[in-house]
């Protein structure tokens, strides 16, 4: 049974006289929370959601058109919105709304918008909270992180590969990494340009590849995953938990969870995750290391890069 589904079946059952069930007695502000809890929307739909957030008691008797119309989004957006959730469609998520935007106002002390907010922000952090729990218990195997940066530490050049919203990860790894690497090689673009650039990377001697694919998976990262094991190239994959067509094509697989309780995601998990694979790559080869980053600091000071 879907989550739509059984919140439906949880509302039918309750008769008059009868007293609700431990789920309906919290406030209306995290069982809205917890409707949108656990599935992976995009973007638009995460609008929709913070619209119904924010205003609840209003959104939840709005025909699909208004709804639409106040986001700022197509009629089947908003389908495909209630559909993610679990919904047969617009009217079904609508009848569990509106149970919601009633005992809200009925209360006595119904949630404030800025109340619903608060709690959203709160919830996102704890989420984040949860998956650098998972990293933590992720690098409780040292051998697994401490093998992996040394592979990565040995390919020279080491290729780095981040497209469309993975990029900023893929950015900060590399710039961290050529401190203490001698041939680091960005690939932030699909397509040919991606292939030509791991094609020329094997062809320098380079073994692996450490690409960040974070949600939403984009098919040109496939792509490019297929084109580093064709040429011959390691592929270690660092990813969100979701199992898919990515993994296939890596030698290795390191999952961190991304925040998704707002808009965007956030990326606290990988973040850590990535600084783990810098330090074990460092202590791979700490005479380099030392070296390069003495090298770093001379010529920052004498440039003047920093206040």
């Amino acid at each position: 049974m879907s989550s739509g589904q059984q919140a439906r079946a949880q509302a039918a059952a309750i008769t008059p006289g009868q007293s609700p069930p431990p789920e309906r007695e919290k406030p209306a502000a995290d069982r809205l929370l917890a409707l949108f809890d656990g599935h992976r929307l995009s973007p638009g739909q995460r609008r929709i959601a913070q619209y119904l957030i924010d205003h609840l008691t209003e959104a939840a008797f709005l025909s699909i058109t208004e709804l639409a119309e106040r986001v700022g989004v197509s009629q089947p957006s908003v389908t495909r919105f209630a559909a993610s959730l679990g919904f047969s469609g617009y009217p079904a998520l609508r009848e569990v709304l509106q149970p919601m935007a009633l005992s809200a106002v009925a209360g006595g002390t119904p949630d404030t918008r800025e109340q619903i907010r608060h709690n959203e922000l709160q919830a996102a952090v704890d989420a984040e909270i949860e998956n650098l729990e998972n990293v933590r218990r992720l690098l409780a195997d040292t051998n697994l992180i401490l093998g992996i940066g040394r592979d990565l530490a040995h390919s020279v050049p080491l290729t780095v590969l981040g497209l469309r919203i993975s990029v900023s990860l893929a950015e900060y790894f590399a710039y961290a990494a050529r401190r203490i690497h001698p041939d680091v090689r960005l690939v932030t673009r699909g397509g040919s340009v991606a292939y030509d650039a791991l094609l020329q990377s094997r062809a320098a001697g380079g073994a692996w590849v450490l690409a960040f694919a974070m949600p939403r998976h984009a098919n040109e990262t496939l792509a490019a995953l297929r084109a580093a094991r064709s040429a011959g190239l390691g592929v270690v994959l660092i990813t969100d938990p979701t199992v898919g067509p990515l993994v296939e094509e890596a030698d290795v697989v390191l999952t961190a969870g991304t925040g998704s309780r707002l808009v965007f995601d956030s990326y606290a998990a990988p973040g850590m995750l990535s600084a783990a694979l810098l330090q074990a790559m460092a202590d791979a080869d700490p005479e380099r290391t030392q070296a390069r980053l003495e090298q770093y600091e001379q010529a920052a000071d004498q440039h003047g890069f920093f206040l």
